[in-house]
């Protein structure tokens, strides 16, 4: 029987309304026995690493939940944590990176109503996640809700308040789980040995371009962030309002040392800067990295990780164009 680890950072499923709105209360033990056909599955210990609002988790704790995967690597067959859904797809993608060649799989989960809830979508994603875990086949970091397994570098929260919240963005799922069975859609191989980080810079920041945008921001932006995600529009380019003043402020950016990656505001199929002139002239002479399909989170995270190992330039932009857990989808 496979020994698996539950790592409880909080979030919807362990919340409760304490009289001014939600907030998690549920202990990892608490969620262990609201599911006691955990038992089982397999064999598990709980840790409470944590217990907050997603929307308050941010590069510190994906260090330490990183950090308690190491910890624990040698002691378990696979790992489950429960976070909350709105940043879920955040912590996927910065785990992918920050935890890489994992054999023993790493499951994040979830719910959109907390399990003490007597209808709620917690108990089934937990089991769910156990079941993955516990697989001959499972490995790498991936998302499991609402029957489904992302890849943990393509899962995207696309509904608010649906139970099938996340959805797999360019990529296919690896499984679904059909009647408390795995059915795989792509069986993953883990190659080399096991590799863990523990360095993550937050000064990235992502803007969403608007027509009109002006480019003065980059000015306030320079002393806030060391790397610019600029979500163009459909399959990318730079403003041409009239006058170069976009395409020069990306050049001093880029001058000055720092990073740009442009990627699209679309959420489906990705970012082609050949394709028109806006793009196209823009790549070419100020060769910008591009993101193509990856997910923001990715990008986001992927530079937050990049900028934890190093500050020279091309390095950055040799990492970021390596593939890693299928993250880079051309």
């Amino acid at each position: 029987m496979k020994h698996i680890l539950l790592i409880a950072t909080g979030g919807t499923i362990a919340c409760r309304d304490v009289g001014d709105g939600l907030t998690p209360q549920l202990s990892s033990e608490d969620l262990m026995a609201l599911v006691p056909e955990l038992t089982e599955l397999c064999t598990a210990d709980t840790i409470q690493l944590m217990n907050l609002d997603s929307t308050n988790i941010s590069a510190d704790q994906w260090l330490q939940m990183a950090a308690c995967v190491r910890e624990h690597y040698d002691q378990y067959d696979g790992f489950v944590l429960t976070h909350g859904t709105d940043t879920m797809a955040y912590t996927a993608a910065a785990l992918s990176y920050l935890i890489q060649n994992n054999e023993k799989p790493v499951v994040i989960t979830g719910a959109q109503q907390s399990i003490s809830n007597r209808d709620t979508d917690a108990r089934e994603n937990l089991r769910d996640a156990f079941l993955y875990a516990v697989d001959d086949r499972a490995c790498g970091v991936h998302v499991v809700f609402d029957h489904k397994v992302i890849l943990g570098t393509r899962a995207r929260k696309m509904r608010t308040k649906s139970y099938n919240a996340f959805e797999s963005v360019d990529y296919p799922e690896t499984a679904i789980i059909r009647n408390r069975k795995l059915v795989y859609y792509i069986l993953e191989q883990v190659r080399g040995e096991v590799q863990f980080y523990d360095a993550m810079s937050s000064s990235v920041f992502v803007w969403k371009l608007v027509p009109g945008s002006d480019a003065a921001v980059f000015e306030t932006l320079k002393p806030l962030c060391r790397a610019l995600v600029l979500e163009s529009f459909g399959v990318g380019g730079l403003p041409q309002y009239g006058d170069r003043k976009f395409f020069d402020a990306v050049k001093d950016w880029i001058d000055s040392g720092r990073v740009i990656v442009m990627t699209t505001q679309v959420p489906f199929e990705g970012s082609d800067m050949e394709v028109y002139q806006v793009g196209q002239r823009a790549k070419r002479e100020l060769k910008l990295i591009e993101a193509y399909g990856m997910t923001t989170e990715a990008v986001v995270t992927k530079l937050m990780w990049i900028l934890g190992q190093t500050d020279d330039r091309e390095e950055i932009r040799r990492m970021f164009i390596t593939p890693i857990q299928k993250d880079q989808i051309y």
